[in-house]
């Protein structure tokens, strides 16, 4: 095997727990191919306790500007609170860096084509996480419901019951429009439904609710809906944070098999379960079998992605058009939640309000010119 080429220089922005469980480990994995060498944060002491915690000659700043402009990374890890991901990824792609950013990466379509724009003027690329697609269970789920082994797919269901507390929400930026830019929908539920997309491919029409059940926030706590994909499947998607037993899941019923995953916040192969029809001969489902390489889903398994589709020089997974689909997905949710009518595919854009924010001008739940 040839070596790889010279190890990226990375740099995190934001220290919290995002960054320090989860990508801190990941560019450890890596760290044939990855060198941490700068962090970011505001708040000094959280600062200092990460570089302590990650060792090495790991400099430190409490300014993206000064940091990008002493460092130069060729790689930037974006963990800061959703309202701040524009505004720092489009500042690291015109620095020379590619952006591999905590959901969502933005906060509206019209965000992510600002985004769309810096990685044109700049030559970088900007990844969303997550890291659900990349666990060896979901890639060979993926290849199978693609390339037709189960059958032609039919139905599915999509399921992100989760629970937060009131103590949850008491972080500032937690619950509102302008911080998040939604609630379940946007912050917990997106990376079951990224990994729906991911398997059955472009979706068609939305009809959606949404509602504010329990929490005292400005977006929704619960939202559902029924979507048709381009292929003809329809399924039904939940995102939940009112329910006390916790469960992520996925079921899709093909024509000769139904594959589901369960699981909470990372999935292994152990948790994907393939049931044949009765007229598939056992030969047949033999083969769907998870394969024997067990790669759980995770921030080090997307990294690595990156890091190769980088040595190919391709755009990495998880950008581009790919990562605005799912973006979509949300605001049509939220369009559909809001007007009480169904959204097709490719009808956000530019002069549509829900193109700008996710609630599409009226904040408050108040109804729209559509529903009254």
């Amino acid at each position: 095997m040839p070596p790889h080429p010279a190890r990226r220089r990375v740099a995190v922005i934001g220290t919290g727990s995002i960054v320090s469980g989860s990508h801190l480990p990941a560019l450890t994995a890596h760290a044939d191919r990855a060198a941490l060498v700068a962090a970011v944060d505001v708040d000094q002491t959280r600062l200092d306790a990460f570089r302590e915690l990650a060792g090495g000659d790991v400099a430190g700043y409490t300014s993206v500007d000064d940091m990008l402009d002493a460092v130069r990374p060729d790689l930037v890890l974006v963990g800061t609170p959703p309202s701040l991901h524009r505004e720092q990824t489009v500042a690291a792609l015109k620095a020379g860096a590619w952006v591999l950013c905590e959901k969502p990466l933005c906060l509206s379509l019209a965000e992510y084509d600002e985004i769309a724009a810096a990685e044109a003027a700049s030559g970088g690329y900007a990844s969303v996480v997550f890291q659900h697609r990349y666990g060896s269970g979901a890639v060979h789920a993926r290849q199978l419901i693609t390339g037709g082994g189960l059958g032609a797919p039919l139905v599915a269901h999509c399921q992100t019951t989760w629970h937060r507390d009131a103590a949850y929400y008491a972080v500032p930026w937690r619950g509102t429009w302008a911080s998040e830019g939604g609630g379940p929908t946007m912050g917990h539920g997106i990376h079951q439904y990224d990994l729906l997309l991911h398997l059955l491919g472009p979706w068609t029409e939305i009809r959606a609710m949404a509602g504010r059940l329990v929490h005292d926030t400005e977006s929704e706590d619960v939202s559902t809906a029924l979507v048709r994909f381009a292929s003809g499947a329809l399924a039904t998607v939940v995102n939940s944070v009112l329910s006390p037993q916790e469960v992520s899941r996925i079921r899709v019923d093909c024509a000769d098999a139904t594959v589901e995953l369960t699981h909470l916040y990372g999935h292994r192969n152990e948790d994907w379960v393939y049931t044949p029809a009765p007229h598939v001969p056992a030969a047949r489902a033999a083969a769907w079998r998870t394969p024997e390489a067990a790669v759980p889903s995770s921030h080090t398994a997307q990294l690595g992605a990156l890091l190769d589709a980088w040595d190919a020089g391709e755009r990495p997974p998880g950008s581009g058009p790919d990562a605005r689909a799912t973006l979509e997905f949300a605001a049509a949710l939220y369009k559909s939640a809001f007007t009480g009518r169904p959204v097709h595919a490719d009808e956000i854009g530019p002069g549509d309000p829900y193109y700008a924010a996710m609630h599409g001008d009226h904040p408050h739940w108040a109804p729209t010119e559509e529903r009254a």
